[in-house]
């Protein structure tokens, strides 16, 4: 027992490295089982301990989901690829750390001009379905504020998302509540909410016209314009948010 305790910061983390290197290799996939505890304990020569202090951060991660018994629905089940463990990461590490508003404006510059230039340089034109389906329901008059910014979180998610790069995407969603929370803690800087959201409603718009059109460059420029003017608005220094 003492030679486990002693060993179990080592152990867990090879639990964790096998995991992952069956998904990245495609022998696990969304909705299979893990082997149980025992067998894994065996199959990687650590303790059963170790197994499922491993199991417990996979399900912290958003990776697995677990349930006890015996039965067929009994052990623990992957429910999400590694880029879902690296938003649900980020979204901890966000809410934990509150990282400076102006650093994540920064990375969304680079993130976003990228992909709206990718998007619109892509052959055949992406899917912007989703996106344009909360454009839509970001016109209706009866949404409050905050709907509406988590709207046009997800509208900048979905454009990360239809661009294939599951890493940005997982950035995003990682991102996502930093992005809302700071948004909406801009809210009170506003002058007039009405003249604010009908402009990012058109600033929407225009980067999903500018990359049906293949035009990269205006694409890139509208998504880079449409973010740092928002905190420009909310009297964050623009200069901070240069590329």
């Amino acid at each position: 027992m003492a030679a486990e305790t002693s060993d179990a910061p080592r152990a867990w983390r090879t639990v964790l490295d096998h995991v992952e290197t069956q998904l990245l290799t495609g022998a696990l996939h969304p909705g299979d089982r893990l082997p149980g505890e025992r067998a894994l304990s065996t199959e990687l020569g650590v303790g059963r301990s170790s197994v499922r202090e491993a199991l417990r951060v996979l399900e912290v991660l958003g990776l697995i989901r677990t349930q006890a018994g015996s039965g067929p629905s009994a052990g623990a089940i992957i429910i999400a690829t590694p880029s879902g463990g690296m938003s649900a990461l980020m979204r901890l590490q966000v809410a934990a750390s509150g990282f400076p508003v102006a650093d994540i404006v920064r990375t969304r510059l680079i993130l976003e001009t990228s992909v709206a230039a990718d998007l619109a340089d892509a052959t055949p034109q992406p899917d912007l379905t989703p996106a344009t389906a909360l454009l839509d329901a970001m016109d209706s008059p009866d949404l409050t504020p905050a709907e509406f910014l988590a709207l046009d979180a997800a509208f900048h998610l979905a454009l990360a998302e239809a661009s294939g790069n599951q890493v940005i995407a997982a950035t995003m969603a990682g991102l996502r509540s930093g992005i809302e929370g700071y948004a909406r803690a801009g809210l009170d800087r506003l002058d007039d909410w009405h003249e604010t959201s009908a402009r990012l409603r058109r600033e929407h718009r225009g980067i999903v016209d500018a990359i049906r059109r293949a035009d990269v460059a205006t694409a890139r420029t509208r998504v880079h314009d449409h973010i740092s003017g928002y905190y420009a608005e909310t009297f964050i220094d623009p200069a901070q948010t240069r590329a």
